[in-house]
């Protein structure tokens, strides 16, 4: 028992050097399907710990943001080398990768961080100024990328036409953009802990943790992130042959890997919101799927032109209607600065409904 509890102690520095050998394994088709998945585990719990070290060293919201971004830039890698090396649903690759990310981090993340955050401390508060401009900017990225595309003429179906595409990339890397320089510089502020709130919950600003322990955690976390990718990709292979073999849509995959891939925020959000800081659960919500699209949208337009590979941005009916039901649910949850269950209860209800409709479309 003494020796369990010494390992998983040690599994923040164990699961990362771990990771790097199973993925090894897995590449050279050595590694067991069990095996590869407990790792898997292990590295997200992994990413979480170090990313929480880097954010009690630098504090909100720069901890939260370079957890959102790593995530984000390793997602992109995903998708371009999936992209880059099967033809075969290729073109909508980027538009069901995004969507499946953006319902799960609006619906199923937010969700379940206002449930239990409602249940453990019944009403949790948060700087709505701060939230407002995240979702502000989120509606405008997610209509100008995943819904106008099917409006527009210059090219038959969802598709945007060249000029169209790269200009809509440029649109999605200003706006991101503008809104980490509000976020981080401008208006840090809007995106701190709510005046008046118990200070006792802010654990990052009660630990100090040193400059090489920090460097140290920033580098364990992006080989944790680069692992956890690599492996979910790894399993890939054999969820896509189950998926198939119990006669599911071949959408449910992108699903779960979208789900493997975001883990870390999650487990990182969901225990923030236990602790009565919904504003760090926030911050990393919201930040990851502004992360998503306004930097992978951009990447794979890149790609795109690069290999004359048209790609299909414009959702289905299906899709656009859950889309902007969840922006609109999600305007109107975070409209007032404060939470209840009643709120996570909405958005879990929506997640039911999108996963759902892709078993049974």
């Amino acid at each position: 028992m003494a020796l369990t509890m010494r390992l998983f102690a040690h599994l923040p520095w164990i699961a990362p050097l771990l990771a790097v050998a199973v993925v090894a394994l897995s590449l050279a088709g050595l590694s067991p399907v069990v095996l590869t998945g407990l790792v898997l585990c292990g590295t997200v719990m992994a990413a979480v710990h170090h990313a929480e070290i880097i954010a009690h060293r630098l504090g909100e919201p720069f901890g939260t943001l370079i957890l959102a971004l790593s995530v984000t830039v390793l997602e992109v890698g995903l998708i371009v080398t999936l992209m880059l090396g099967s033809a075969e649903g290729a073109a909508t690759l980027a538009r069901d990768t995004v969507i499946a990310a953006v319902m799960i981090i609006l619906n199923l993340l937010v969700g379940v961080c206002l449930l239990i955050g409602g249940i453990k401390h019944h009403e949790q508060s948060f700087q709505q100024t701060g939230v407002s401009a995240a979702l502000a900017t989120l509606s405008a990225l997610t209509v100008l990328s995943l819904v106008l595309p099917n409006y527009t003429v210059s090219e038959p179906g969802p598709v945007y036409a060249t000029p169209q595409l790269l200009f809509v990339a440029v649109v999605s890397l200003l706006l991101y953009g503008t809104f980490v320089m509000v976020q981080t510089v401008r208006h840090r502020d809007y995106f701190l802990r709510p005046e008046g709130a118990d200070a006792s919950t802010d654990d990052h600003a009660e630990q100090h943790v040193s400059q090489r322990d920090a460097l140290i955690s920033l580098a364990l976390l992006v080989v944790s992130l680069g692992a956890v990718v690599l492996l979910a990709k790894a399993l890939s292979g054999p969820l896509d042959s189950a998926v198939a073999a119990a006669g599911l849509p071949k959408a449910l995959v992108g699903v779960v890997i979208a789900a493997l891939v975001l883990a870390p925020e999650g487990i990182a959000a969901t225990r923030a919101a236990l602790a009565n800081r919904l504003q760090t659960s926030l911050n990393l919500a919201l930040g990851s799927a502004l992360a998503t699209i306004g930097l992978t949208i951009p990447a794979v337009a890149v790609v795109s032109i690069m290999i004359d590979l048209p790609i299909a941005l414009g959702l289905t009916g299906k899709g656009t209607v859950l889309l902007l039901l969840t922006l609109l649910v999600t305007t109107q949850t975070l409209a007032t600065g404060r939470t209840t269950v009643l709120q996570g209860v909405v958005h879990l209800v929506i997640f039911g409904v999108y996963l759902f409709t892709t078993v049974v479309p």
